[in-house]
Parts: structure tokens; sequence; C-alpha cells
């Protein structure tokens, strides 16, 4: 599963080259390069993964509820290789 990441910062990163996807928290680099360069036709140099924890808590009417493990990938390209999910449309 890769899922890219819209926000503020992800689009601004994007733009310099550096693209961010949802993956599975038990991919590794080397699967995630193969599946991202396979997807979207792109040359890869670097992959960074960040993970964060799962959390656990209350709702306001005091249930419980659980957040599971999830894991971020930040993808960057060669110079002149772009993903076009990422690219903004003008209005």
């Amino acid at each position: 599963m890769i899922k890219p990441v819209f926000t503020e910062k992800s689009l601004k990163m994007a733009k310099q080259g550096q693209y961010t996807f949802w993956v599975n928290s038990d991919a590794d680099k080397a699967s995630l390069k193969s599946q991202i360069a396979k997807m979207f036709d792109v040359h890869i140099i670097s992959i960074k993964t960040i993970k964060k924890a799962g959390e656990k808590g209350r709702n306001a009417r005091g249930r419980r509820f659980t957040k599971l493990d999830s894991k971020k990938a930040v993808v960057s390209l060669k110079d002149g290789d772009k993903i076009d999910v990422f690219e903004e449309s003008k209005k």
C-alpha cells in the first residue's frame, strides 16, 4: 500500500524534488524503492522512512480507541524526474 501525503509541507517539498508517501509499517527501503520506481517510472536517489507509534486513549464519551502504527517514506528523485500526482493545477 502506497498512498501520497497531501499536506502543505509535503507539497512544498514536492517542488524541491522530495515526495512523501504513507506506506506499510513493515515495508523496507529496498522494496519501497522498487515499487515506487515501477509505479511512477522515476529514478530514486534516496529514501528516508519515519515511523509513528500508535496511540491509545479515550474519546469524549469515555470509549477507548487505538490508532495503529504508521510509516511515512520521503523519496528524493533524480533531477528532471517528477511525480504528476503532486503537481498542483492552477485555478
